[in-house]
């Protein structure tokens, strides 16, 4: 009965994750999952004035994909901004482009913005440290980063922590088939 239950649940992952969005990218077009259709979207919710974590998992993300060689052609990754009052699609390029030239990075209104994240099921809020002014704050998020496929639908998931090595490794397992 347990390994059913267990079993039900697995099935159900797919449709936990992802959705659809529409957002603008770097070059301010608006694009939706149906843009990169025939690709693997790699998605990481994140933004530009990210003190750590963020450069951090992108960094990663940029290794993993130059470890990919001919591969990488079949990868689209998105960073989706958690903080759209900063994150304008006109600066975004200059941040993604520190981590790999395809990465591209997707913003939108603050309504579009939550819509993705909920549809991945992301946690963002926005924090102020003490005495810091109205525009020095901080945006918590959840640091997954999700592997869809060329249908848009979830394949896996790649928590805070992953080496380049390990993402490199399942990537090349799903892009490989």
């Amino acid at each position: 009965m347990l390994f059913a239950a267990s079993a039900a649940r697995s099935a159900d992952l797919p449709s936990l994750f992802g959705g659809p969005f529409s957002l603008i990218d770097e070059t301010g077009a608006r694009v939706a999952p149906d843009s990169y259709a025939g690709k693997f979207m790699l998605v990481y919710f994140g933004y530009s004035y990210c003190p750590d974590i963020c450069p951090t998992d992108l960094a990663v993300v940029g290794q993993a994909l130059d470890s990919l060689g001919p591969l990488v052609e079949r990868v689209q990754p998105l960073l989706i901004s958690v903080d759209p009052e900063r994150d304008r699609w006109e600066s975004l390029a200059a941040f993604t482009d520190a981590f790999h030239p395809a990465l591209v990075g997707l913003t939108g209104t603050e309504a579009e913005v939550a819509a993705a994240a909920k549809a991945y099921r992301v946690h963002r809020r926005k924090f102020r440290l003490d005495g810091a002014s109205e525009d020095d704050y901080l945006v918590d998020h959840s640091t997954l980063t999700y592997l869809m496929g060329p249908d848009g639908r979830f394949v896996t998931m790649f928590p805070r922590g992953t080496t380049p090595a390990r993402m490199t490794e399942v990537l090349r397992k799903y892009l490989s088939g």
